[in-house]
């Protein structure tokens, strides 16, 4: 049965102790979660950076920065569920710092890098397919992109893999708590690095016959590595990437859609490419939020404190103005974050009261929608006996990227900032 605590008696005491409860079990649990939020942003903000210093590449490439949102998506999805995986095997009992193929660690990671290869093939794909079907004018070809992809995605993913592996035997050794470490951590990390790799790679387009020939290898290579996966005897590992592949794509798809967004309005972000430093903290800081809500709904649907009503009860009310109430001061940090950026490095930006005026109307309408599907999209899992752990952040990410860079264009659109 759902906790009855009568939401308009709450006084500021009851109200920061739900913000604990929100954030994290504990108080350290809690500070870990803010401060995960402020290295989103901060992380979030440097990716935006180097997005709009690379702002001629996706001129000269069309449809490239199609891709970017997935890319970027994708490095989270897949990391934060290793990680996630980790931990739940940490506190089972069950984990050993051992990278032998055989081991619960060594098949996590053998999953990581055959979803980042087969997922970085069908991101080039459906980005293809994307640009084709909104009419993004002179798109390059398939091979391009998977070109493109493909290197981009090996490279990142070497990065956080890495990182991943190593903090999980650190966090482990020092009994840290994976919870509120490995999933933030590998998808900041992940913003970071995705946007660098995507235009190293980007320069291999146009040296020659040779690249084609090198991206027709690198289809071949991924469906191999996609055939052997779902053929694999290691059970862990094909269970894994079985499950994976499905949520993976229909996130890419929505993700894809964000890129188109932006693409379609990409005369706009040159012309300011302060707006272009903040897209990337915006969405990202609706994900974060977004998961937060996802997962302790999640969580108290486990515990029979929610029930997975139509209408929502008083707990998830109280939760969900809570991580509004959160949002606003992020969004603001993310303004000034954005056009401290573009002052320092000499680009131009619409200033800051509309820098404020954008990321607050546009971020207040995307938390609404968070919001709803934080809540509704995790009760619909938990009906059909789906785990709304696997589902929730996923399906909130994925569709944050998408409808974020939708209510950013259009803010920038309404204030007539063009």
């Amino acid at each position: 049965m759902a906790r009855r605590t009568t939401f308009s008696h709450l006084g500021p005491l009851q109200w920061g102790r739900r913000l604990v409860d929100l954030l994290g079990p504990t108080g350290e649990a809690t500070r870990q979660s803010l401060v995960a939020l402020a290295i989103n942003s901060v992380t979030s903000l440097a990716a935006g950076a180097f997005l709009g210093a690379i702002v001629g590449t996706f001129e000269e490439l069309p449809g490239l920065l199609v891709m970017v949102p997935a890319a970027i998506g994708l490095r989270g999805n897949i990391f934060s569920t290793f990680g996630n995986r980790i931990s739940t095997a940490v506190h089972a009992g069950s984990f050993t710092p051992v990278l032998r193929r055989e081991t619960l660690f060594g098949q996590n990671v053998l999953a990581t890098m055959s979803l980042t290869v087969v997922m970085s093939l069908v991101l080039a794909v459906v980005a293809r397919v994307v640009a084709l079907a909104f009419g993004v004018e002179n798109a390059i070809g398939v091979l391009e992109l998977v070109l493109i992809s493909l290197v981009a995605g090996v490279l990142a993913s070497l990065v956080v893999l890495g990182a991943s592996v190593l903090l999980a035997v650190v966090a482990v050794r020092r009994d840290w708590d994976l919870d509120n470490l490995v999933a933030p951590s590998v998808s900041t990390l992940g913003d970071v690095v995705t946007i660098p790799c995507l235009f190293l790679a980007s320069l291999l387009v146009g040296t020659g016959t040779w690249t084609l020939w090198f991206a027709g290898a690198l289809v071949v290579f991924s469906l191999v590595v996609l055939v052997l996966s779902l053929r694999s005897k290691l059970e862990d590992f094909r269970r894994i990437v079985i499950e994976s592949i499905p949520v993976l794509t229909m996130a890419l798809v929505l993700s894809t859609l964000a890129g188109v967004a932006v693409e379609k309005r990409l005369a706009l972000f040159a012309a300011l490419p302060a707006l272009l430093v903040l897209q990337p903290a915006f969405v990202s800081s609706a994900g974060s939020l977004g998961g937060i809500l996802s997962s302790r709904i999640s969580t108290n649907l486990h515990l029979g404190l929610v029930e997975p009503t139509f209408v929502p009860g008083r707990t998830v009310l109280e939760d969900a103005s809570l991580v509004l109430g959160l949002a606003v001061p992020i969004y603001v940090v993310n303004a000034l974050g954005a056009q401290l950026v573009a002052m320092l490095l000499s680009q131009d930006s619409p200033g800051v009261g509309w820098m404020l005026a954008v990321s607050l109307t546009a971020g207040l309408v995307t938390m609404a929608f968070v919001v709803a599907l934080a809540y509704y999209g995790t009760i619909a899992a938990w009906r059909v006996d789906l785990d709304p752990d696997s589902v929730g952040i996923p399906v909130v990410t994925a569709s944050v990227d998408f409808v974020g860079a939708v209510c950013l264009v259009a803010a920038v659109v309404t204030f007539g900032l063009l």
